[in-house]
C-alpha cells in the first residue's frame, strides 16, 4: 500500500486490526493512529472513535466525547492522503450503567461482525482509551472471545493498582473484559509512561514531514500551552505516547517473553485499586517494551512516506 517502503510485509504474516481510539482526549492519540496506519503487517479493518467522558469536559460538554474523536479521526485520515480508505464507528458516548448492560452502537456491531467473520488470520483489538465498546461486545455477543485478542492500554501500576485515564472512564467495562475468556493484553500506568519524548525530538523527527506531521506537533503544542495553568500536567518541555504500545507489543518479536508476566486477572474496585479475581483466568501484563523499536519505527515511516513538507 505504500510505494516508498523498499520491502514488503508477506500476507501470511499480516494479521487483521481494529483501531479504537479516544483520538482528542489529548494529543498522543493521532501519533499512534497514524503509526499504525502507515504499518503494513497491519491490516486495519475499521477505526473505531471512543469516548472519553469522564474527567476531561474541559474542553467538551458532556456525552460528545466520541464524536469529538471521530471527527479527529477523520481529519488525521484526510492529512495522511486516506480520507474515505476505511470504515470508521462512532462508539458510546459514556460508559456502560453496569456490568451486564450493554450500549449497543454502531462500533460494537462492528467488533462482533469483524470477529465473526470467517477469516484465518487472527484479529486484534488495540484500545487505547476506555474499553467500553469491547466490553459491550462482548456483553452482546460472548462467542467473540474466543476470536479476538485485547490489547489495552490502561489501568494502575501492579500489585496494588491507582487512578488511571482510560480505567476512570468505564470501571464497569474493564471489569467484564477482565472476567471474560478473551486473550488480554495490558499495558498499565508505568509501562506506557516509558513511551517519553521530548518536544524538541517531536520538532526534529516528526514536525517536518507531511502535513500530518506538522499536525501532530502543533495540536502537541498547542494542547500544552492550553493547558499551562494545571499543576500536575502536561510537563511543559515532555510528552508521553502512551498509546504506542498497542503496537509496539506486535511489533516485538514474538519469541521475545522477558517484557511480560501471565497474573491471575483481578477484578478492579471503584477506588480503581486490583483486588484478587478468577484465578483460572490469566492475562499478560507488560512491564517493560521496546521503546526505541516503536518510535524509531515511527519516525522512518514518517520521513519515508511524508518526505516533505506538502506530502
Amino acid at each position: 500500500m505504500w510505494p516508498n517502503y523498499a520491502f514488503h510485509v508477506p500476507d501470511q504474516k499480516k494479521i487483521r486490526y481494529i483501531v479504537h481510539t479516544d483520538a482528542k482526549n489529548e494529543a498522543d492519540d493521532q501519533f499512534t493512529l497514524a503509526h499504525i496506519l502507515m504499518t503494513d503487517k497491519l491490516d486495519v479493518r475499521g477505526i473505531i472513535a471512543g469516548h472519553f467522558e469522564k474527567g476531561n469536559n474541559y474542553r467538551h460538554p458532556p456525552k460528545t466525547t466520541a464524536q469529538a474523536s471521530l471527527r479527529e479521526i477523520n481529519l488525521i485520515l484526510d492529512l495522511m492522503g486516506l480520507a474515505g480508505k476505511y470504515p470508521v464507528f462512532k462508539g458510546a458516548e459514556e460508559g456502560i450503567p453496569d456490568e451486564a448492560t450493554p450500549i449497543v452502537t454502531e462500533a460494537a456491531e462492528f467488533i462482533i461482525e469483524e470477529a465473526m467473520r470467517d477469516d484465518p488470520r487472527p484479529l486484534y483489538i488495540g484500545m487505547q482509551g476506555a474499553i467500553t465498546d469491547l466490553a459491550c461486545a462482548i456483553l452482546m455477543e460472548p462467542k467473540i472471545c474466543e476470536r479476538i485478542t485485547c490489547i489495552w492500554i490502561g489501568g494502575g501500576d501492579y500489585p496494588e493498582g491507582k487512578e488511571e485515564f482510560n480505567l476512570m472512564s468505564d470501571i464497569a467495562a474493564a471489569n467484564v473484559v477482565f472476567s471474560s475468556s478473551m486473550p488480554l493484553w495490558q499495558v498499565p500506568t508505568n509501562t506506557y509512561k516509558q513511551f517519553a519524548v521530548s518536544l524538541a525530538e517531536l520538532q526534529v523527527r516528526v514536525r517536518p514531514y507531511g502535513r500530518i506531521g506538522k499536525y501532530l506537533f502543533d495540536q502537541m503544542i498547542d494542547l500544552n500551552d492550553k493547558l499551562a495553568d494545571l499543576s500536575h500536567w502536561p510537563h511543559g518541555e515532555t510528552w508521553c505516547l502512551g498509546d504506542e504500545g498497542v503496537i509496539c507489543a506486535l511489533l516485538e518479536d514474538r519469541e521475545r517473553v522477558g517484557g511480560y508476566t501471565y497474573i491471575d486477572a483481578p477484578r478492579i474496585n471503584e477506588d480503581m485499586k486490583y483486588v484478587p479475581g478468577n484465578s483460572s483466568r490469566k492475562i499478560r501484563v507488560y512491564h517493560t517494551m521496546d521503546v526505541r523499536l516503536d518510535l524509531e519505527d515511527l519516525y522512518a515511516k514518517l520521513a519515508i512516506n511524508y518526505p516533505d513538507a506538502d506530502s
